[in-house]
């Protein structure tokens, strides 16, 4: 109009205006940072855990509906069809979500007045609340569905993928802003993705082995229609598959002079890598019992927790100006 100014919006001023706000958040101590970051670890996994319960005891539809328990209700109220038992089972895991609500954001927040505030410990710290969010829809649409098996396989597996991220938000919480420094290898290094990608594929037969098992969440639940033992086969298979390459690379790291930590973090792997082989079996030979099932989860986090804890072990970011370990020969000659 003749006579005003017209004010156009500026990003960059609303960008300065917002980290302003965040700038005002009282400085977060790395101590605290790391502290969230392994309760995240912890929710992330535990929620995957009591899920499992849910699923053995046949509690899945406790809580037909979704958001609501039962029609009209939040909260489990006496159903004809439902047992009270297994309405707070079901109604029980859904609180625990808030509970990993209430982590993921104190980490969001944590990382945002951690100071000098870092780009990579923000987005992880960012993934964690999005990715819960994205768990609540998925567990309504698991509901909705009636915990048809390809749903509950999806909810499990977007679990292990936030426990391994939360896994790196807790490296990141101990990690300095300066630049990343290898401490291996790049060949090394595509092993350990390699065989990553390789436990990725384990835990998808594994949660195909669940879907065609006895425990679907509900008795009137359609199941994955192969025979058990072709699934479980395969998922042997792959984690014999992945045991190998897991010896390959105790090889390489000897051969490059990792360093300790590494070692350290390769062994602790390997060792539960078999305590899980182990408990499939034997949870295979007795039928399949409810509780070894979610001892079997119970693995499976642990894992994927040990796994994440050596991939961010490969590489360091000390602090800016801080003097960096010494170059092993093995490293120098690789040009890592």
């Amino acid at each position: 109009m003749p006579g005003h100014a017209q004010v156009t919006p500026n990003f960059y001023d609303v960008s300065m205006t917002r980290s302003a706000l965040f700038d005002r958040l009282p400085a977060v101590p790395p101590t605290l940072m790391r502290t969230l970051a392994i309760a995240a670890v912890v929710a992330q996994a535990g929620i995957a855990v009591t899920g499992s319960v849910v699923r053995v005891t046949g509690s899945g539809l406790g809580c037909p509906t979704w958001p609501e328990c039962v029609p009209g209700s939040l909260v489990p109220t006496p159903h004809p069809e439902v047992e009270p038992i297994t309405q707070w089972i079901e109604f029980g895991n859904r609180m625990l979500t808030g509970v990993v609500v209430l982590v993921a954001g104190a980490c969001l927040l944590a990382a945002l007045a951690t100071r000098p505030r870092r780009a990579r410990l923000t987005r992880l710290a960012l993934v964690q609340p999005i990715g819960v969010i994205a768990q609540a829809v998925i567990g309504g649409g698991v509901v909705l569905l009636g915990l048809v098996w390809w749903s509950v396989s999806v909810h499990l597996l977007v679990s292990m993928v936030l426990t391994w991220l939360a896994v790196q938000l807790v490296t990141a919480a101990s990690d300095g802003p300066g630049a990343p420094r290898s401490l291996v290898p790049g060949a090394v290094r595509g092993l350990v993705a390699t065989c990553t990608a390789l436990l990725a594929a384990v835990l998808v037969a594994g949660s195909f082995v669940t879907a065609a098992g006895p425990h679907a969440g509900d008795a009137q639940t359609p199941r994955l229609q192969v025979e058990v033992e072709t699934v479980a086969q395969v998922h042997a298979e792959l984690l014999f598959g992945y045991l190998g390459l897991l010896v390959g690379l105790g090889f390489a790291l000897r051969a490059v002079a990792a360093p300790a930590r590494v070692l350290r973090r390769f062994t602790v792997l390997v060792v539960l890598v078999l305590a899980q082989g182990l408990l499939g079996g034997i949870q295979y030979a007795l039928g399949v019992p409810e509780v070894l099932v979610s001892l079997h989860v119970l693995g499976a986090a642990a894992v994927t927790v040990a796994a994440a804890t050596l991939w961010a072990s490969l590489t360091e970011r000390a602090a800016v100006g801080a003097p960096g370990p010494a170059r092993t020969p093995a490293l120098a000659d690789s040009g890592a």
